[in-house]
């Protein structure tokens, strides 16, 4: 088992309520610059910081919630992002409890975002504040107690943004030997492997099973001496692999392990069959969440899916893409149809949080290697294994 990405803790409040000397007096750091001077703190900074008992964590500086300058509403919305993609939010005020720090509460509280409060500068005169259902810890950066600000975030900070992550544990065995078929074509990285590959082969290594890499072109040749306990193939390679692997050796897709690691498989497999349903004009979104060079003939998401979708369903279909963690668009309720990466790039959190957003709007909800194995008739063997065993 690996950990695959660093939960986020966020640390959230209006200006000069110290957020900064915070992180620092945490880290033992100079993190991020702290002056008196409102609105020190523009864009988002971020620290990885190893904490005991849970691994490493990014801690995320961001700027006060009642910025009153010329930029300020950009960087309020720039602070109203990052809190949809924490895992934990520590809300720090000073002084007197007030409409904008509950603002911040309620926010945390509708989205189901784990959150404590921190009262902080309490070197300074101060009436102790006393929030129903919240935590409130006194926090001062002149004596900074540490120790109670890290049993805070061990507390409140949900075990499974930091547990190690489950790819194939609870399907393959020590010993068991797993086919993964990595076709090297224009969209492979040069002289590495993709992300999921890696962390695939890692994990059945920390099994005990077989990893046995393979391009699609050897595929054939190797399963007439092997008979593997699963075959895991790139989803744009389904095509050429469902045709090759026997139908007794179970099969499936990169894209489609992550679909349960990082997303909402439940929710995939019943939002994927609204590809039958799509109509002339209709409106997809394609969410990759990741920045990358785009290769206008092999991108995946912007061009092979895109036409692998209209030639199915023999519609014209019109795609908006919305790359890395960027906002969603505002008319969610105008799309037929969203499809999620695998979303190796970040974490589960952020990726249920906006497909929460979509479920909310009524858009059904698919994931890149659900639609290609759709489009290629072969849904219901690809995810067959996977709807009888669920981490």
């Amino acid at each position: 088992m690996v950990q695959l990405n660093k939960p986020r803790i966020g640390f959230f409040g209006k200006m000069n309520a110290g957020k900064s000397a915070l992180i620092n007096a945490l880290t033992g750091q100079q993190v991020s610059v702290v002056s008196g001077e409102p609105g020190t703190t523009t864009d988002p900074v971020k620290k990885t910081f190893e904490l005991l008992g849970i691994g490493p964590v990014e801690l995320i500086d961001t700027a006060g919630v009642d910025d009153p300058s010329q930029l300020g509403r950009q960087r309020v919305a720039r602070t109203q992002q990052t809190l949809d993609q924490v895992d934990l939010a520590v809300l720090v005020f000073t002084g007197n409890w007030d409409a904008q720090d509950q603002a911040l509460l309620n926010t945390c509280q509708t989205r189901n975002i784990p959150f404590f409060l921190v009262q902080n500068k309490t070197d300074l005169p101060f009436t102790p504040v006393e929030i129903k259902g919240a935590d409130v810890i006194a926090f001062t950066c002149k004596k900074p107690d540490t120790a109670l600000l890290l049993q805070a975030i061990a507390k409140h900070l949900t075990k499974s943004a930091y547990a190690p992550d489950v790819i194939l544990d609870d399907y393959v065995q020590a010993g068991e030997e797993v086919v993964l078929v990595i076709p090297i074509d224009g969209s492979a990285p040069q002289g590495r492997l993709i992300l999921p590959q890696v962390q695939t082969i890692r994990n059945l290594l920390d099994i005990g099973a077989v990893a046995v890499c393979v391009k699609d072109s050897e595929l054939r040749a190797y399963l007439a001496g092997h008979t593997p306990k699963l075959v895991v193939t790139d989803s744009q390679a389904f095509k050429q692999v469902s045709a090759v692997v026997p139908t007794h050796i179970p099969l499936t897709s990169f894209s489609i392990l992550f679909s349960r690691l990082k997303g909402d498989f439940e929710a995939y497999l019943q939002g994927t069959p609204a590809i039958n349903r799509l109509q002339d004009g209709d409106k997809i979104l394609m969410l990759e969440s990741c920045n990358h060079t785009v290769n206008k003939c092999d991108d995946i998401g912007r061009v092979k899916i895109p036409a692998w979708l209209q030639a199915f369903t023999g519609k014209k279909l019109q795609f908006t893409t919305v790359s890395n963690l960027d906002p969603l668009p505002e008319d969610l309720g105008s799309f037929k149809l969203a499809i999620q990466c695998g979303g190796c790039m970040v974490t589960r959190t952020q990726i249920l949080r906006r497909l929460e957003k979509l479920k909310q709007a009524g858009v059904p909800v698919s994931n890149y290697g659900m639609s290609i194995a759709w489009c290629n008739g072969i849904f219901e063997r690809v995810t067959e294994i996977f709807r009888k065993r669920k981490i």
